[in-house]
């Protein structure tokens, strides 16, 4: 009873991820993302609904990646182009994790 009751409550959004991925936006998407973790967090799961939740939560954290990863290409692409028509030096985007003070060009 406890699981139909919290299926129905998580069916939203983590629900329209898995039936139509592509349909998401990022934000619901990641949305869904904090769901699952808060549900895993919680430690009251069953171990094969810990499980499910996990490989959803994995679908989700891959889907939101990929979509920040062809932003970052966007950015590229927009950064490359002046208002000119020139070529500008295409900049990588850092995310602070990535950046390295000693890599100068």
């Amino acid at each position: 009873m406890a699981r139909s009751r919290r299926s129905e409550g998580s069916a939203g959004v983590e629900g329209e991820a898995q039936a139509a991925p592509a349909a998401v936006s990022f934000e619901s998407a990641l949305e869904a993302l904090e769901g699952v973790v808060s549900r895993l967090e919680s430690g009251d799961l069953p171990l094969e609904q810990a499980l499910e939740a996990f490989e959803e939560g994995v679908a989700l954290s891959r889907r939101c990646t990929a979509t920040l990863a062809a932003a970052e290409r966007r950015i590229e692409i927009l950064m490359a182009e002046r208002a000119d028509g020139a070529s500008a030096r295409v900049e990588r985007f850092e995310t602070g994790t990535d950046a390295d003070p000693d890599d100068e060009e």
